[in-house]
């Protein structure tokens, strides 16, 4: 059963196809000429090599124990069995860990990714809705030895953010995360609301990869609309006399990045346009995947009947996803970073 579930796994991803595709691109003449696409192939072949190699280890484990087993089942040896049932135990871990690298094994997966927060329609309740999502992605974060970056925020007026952009560095951070793009939905008693009454909240999500900056976006300077003014927040005599923050649009798509985490508007102004060219590519990205959206798809309207997962608080506990149907009950968990399951189950269903 665990070679038949890899096996599909397998299948499903084209993981020996790519394989041999990348072979085929390393043997052409001018491969060496690109550095980065040379660099890209050669990542991607050692990714498939290291799931096909495993992959096969796993076949002769299981026809080793299997061969071990019927021996130990004719000797009667309940030491030996025990000792086979625990490889079989290891075995479907690593099988569990295979089938995650498959479902990453697409083109951006491998990038750090950019995550935007913001609270809804509601005031303060949605602000401390987006100040508790962005805690628990940052623990998350913390949970996998990630780096984490905060790009840009705007605080709320009495409690929370109404925005914030946090860029999150470990391995295959935007394939783990892709998925969480969406509205994301509170219920809980309001420790905003002095008569203790039950509210919803919303705040929106959205991924998207880092990219190299060496990426070959093309952007021209009359389709940008470049702002400055001053950062919000924490640091100091230099925040109020400063128009460091910078607010690049681009026309013709209508995406808008802002950065104020830097001191110098020249180093803020460098990281909007990489993120710039992120969200380009992601919209490009998403057209060679034949997906009929967007980029600003996502962004629909931050309340009802959109949300991708609920986390409720009161009258029960229960936290689901309303794509997968996958549930917890223990939200206190996964506000504190323990996402993992959910990843998972987005990464095996979503397509």
């Amino acid at each position: 059963k665990l070679i038949i579930e890899l096996r599909s796994i397998f299948e499903k991803n084209n993981i020996h196809s790519r394989l041999d595709n990348n072979n085929k691109i390393m043997l052409e003449e001018d491969f060496w000429q690109d550095k980065l696409k040379s660099q890209k192939i050669i990542k991607e072949k050692k990714l498939f090599e290291d799931l096909i190699n495993s992959y096969n280890y796993s076949v002769n484990q299981i026809k080793d124990l299997n061969d071990l087993y019927e021996l130990a089942l004719e000797e009667n040896n309940i030491d030996i069995q025990n000792e086979v049932n625990q490889n079989i135990s290891d075995l479907r871990i690593l099988t569990k860990q295979n089938e995650i690298k498959c479902f990453l094994s697409n083109e951006a997966d491998s990038l750090n990714a950019y995550i935007e927060i913001h609270a809804g329609a509601g005031g303060t309740e949605s602000q401390d809705w987006a100040d508790m999502l962005r805690r628990m992605y940052l623990k998350w974060s913390d949970n996998k030895n990630f780096k984490y970056q905060l790009v840009s925020e705007h605080k709320g007026d009495e409690a929370g953010i109404k925005s914030t952009t946090l860029k999150i560095e470990g391995d295959y951070s935007f394939g783990w995360l892709k998925n969480e793009s969406g509205i994301h939905r509170l219920v809980r008693i309001s420790p905003f609301d002095s008569g203790a009454r039950r509210h919803t909240s919303f705040a929106s999500v959205w991924v998207y990869p880092v990219v190299d900056e060496n990426i070959n976006i093309e952007i021209q300077d009359k389709d940008l609309r470049i702002d400055t003014y001053r950062s919000s927040g924490a640091g100091g005599q230099h925040v109020n006399t400063t128009d460091s923050a910078v607010r690049i649009t681009h026309l013709p798509s209508k995406i808008v990045v802002q950065c104020q985490n830097e001191r110098s508007q020249h180093k803020n102004k460098e990281t909007c346009m990489n993120m710039l060219k992120a969200r380009l590519y992601d919209h490009e990205m998403k057209k060679k995947e034949q997906e009929n959206q967007n980029t600003e798809s996502s962004k629909s309207e931050i309340g009802w009947g959109h949300q991708i997962r609920s986390y409720v608080l009161q009258p029960y506990r229960l936290v689901k996803d309303n794509r997968t149907n996958f549930e917890s009950t223990s939200p206190d968990k996964v506000l504190e970073g323990e996402l993992d399951d959910f990843l998972e189950q987005s990464l095996y269903q979503i397509k």
